[in-house]
This record gives C-alpha cells, sequence and structure tokens, in this order.
C-alpha cells in the first residue's frame, strides 16, 4: 500500500512584534503613505496593534483639513463649474435672454423645450395634445357619463364626482332604485381611468 507523499508544511511568517515567536497571520497596515504594505502579527499583537493604530497620526491641521474636503467626492478631481471650457451662469443667461428662451425651473438655469415636452410652445403658450380617435367603449363609457367624444380629464373627473353624489344610495335618499346606474358610472369612470384619459 502506497503512503501518501509527506509534504512539507507551508513556512508561516512570524509576528513581527519584538520578541514574539508565534505565527504572524494577520495582516495590519503599515501607515499612511504606505499603501500595500503590512506588518504580520499574532492574535494578540494584531488587536493590540488595532486599538492604538490612528491613520491620522502627523498629519497637520491645515492637512487634515483638506482631507476631509476630498473625501466628500471620493478623493478624485473636480473642477468648478464655469471652468474648462464651459460656460458660467452668467454668461448662459446673458445669451439666454439675448435669443429670448424660455425661463427654466431653476434660478439661473435655461433650456430650450425643443421636444414640447413641458407643454409650452411658441410665445409661452400651451398646446392642445392631439387626442386620438376613441374606440366604441370609450365612447360608450363617455356616454353614461352624459359627455361628449372632445370631454376633458377635468371634465370627466367633475362629472364623476357630480353623478356620484347624485346617485349614491347615501345621498338620494336611500333610493336603492339607482343602484344599477351607480353601478354603470363607476365601472365607465374605471375603464376610463385605466384607459389614461382621466
Amino acid at each position: 500500500m502506497a503512503r501518501p507523499e509527506e509534504r512539507p508544511e507551508p513556512e508561516v511568517a512570524r509576528c513581527d512584534h519584538p520578541g514574539c515567536r508565534e505565527p504572524g497571520v494577520y495582516r495590519a497596515p503599515k501607515g499612511r503613505d504606505r499603501e500595500n504594505e503590512y506588518w504580520r502579527f499574532c492574535l494578540e499583537h494584531v488587536r493590540a496593534y488595532n486599538q492604538s493604530y490612528n491613520f491620522f497620526s502627523g498629519m497637520s491641521d491645515e492637512d487634515l483639513r483638506a482631507y476631509e474636503k476630498d473625501a466628500h467626492v471620493g478623493h478624485r478631481p473636480t473642477w468648478s463649474m464655469g471652468r474648462n471650457g464651459a460656460p458660467s451662469a452668467d454668461a448662459r443667461n446673458k445669451a439666454d435672454r439675448s435669443r429670448g428662451r424660455n425661463k427654466g425651473w431653476a434660478s439661473g438655469f435655461s433650456f430650450e423645450d425643443a421636444f414640447g415636452m413641458f407643454g409650452e410652445g411658441e410665445g409661452g403658450r400651451t398646446r392642445e395634445e392631439p387626442r386620438r380617435e376613441l374606440k366604441k367603449i370609450e365612447l360608450k363609457s363617455l356616454e353614461a357619463l352624459n359627455l361628449g367624444a372632445g370631454a376633458t380629464r377635468e371634465e370627466i373627473r367633475a362629472r364623476y364626482k357630480e353623478l356620484l353624489l347624485r346617485f349614491h344610495p347615501d345621498t338620494n335618499g336611500g333610493d336603492r332604485g339607482a343602484e344599477d346606474k351607480l353601478r354603470e358610472i363607476i365601472q365607465a369612470y374605471n375603464y376610463l381611468r385605466s384607459a389614461g384619459l382621466c
């Protein structure tokens, strides 16, 4: 029967603490400006090292403030607004006023609504949305609310509230004969809402 070959145990570094003969299996950073350099300590000495370790030791107050400021942006380079070829806010505002652009939502910020996404067309008037052709069921739902095909969202909502008050048993003296009409109104409104018309 063959015996497995005996392999020598891998050599473990000794603890870097002076006079310690324990294996140094725990790494501890050597300090600022010595990235990727570590001490090797045993458990007892790595605990003592971690309790006394101070990354900022030896830094002046000015260096500490600069480090804190850089920490806000992840220690990455940043540029002030209006530098590196980008015009300043004052220059943009002056150019926009000369071109007559619409004012935006933020102070000192302007934009052109080239695609009409914000509803303002030429001269600041709101453009009417082109309405799609309504399906038969949508027309029938509008008729249930006593509205025509050109009804707006606000008109549909207002009519729904009005008809709810009129036909609800709590507001019409307990007349249960109007329950079918109330059910029809609620179904029509729910369909118009699901179709995006209100």
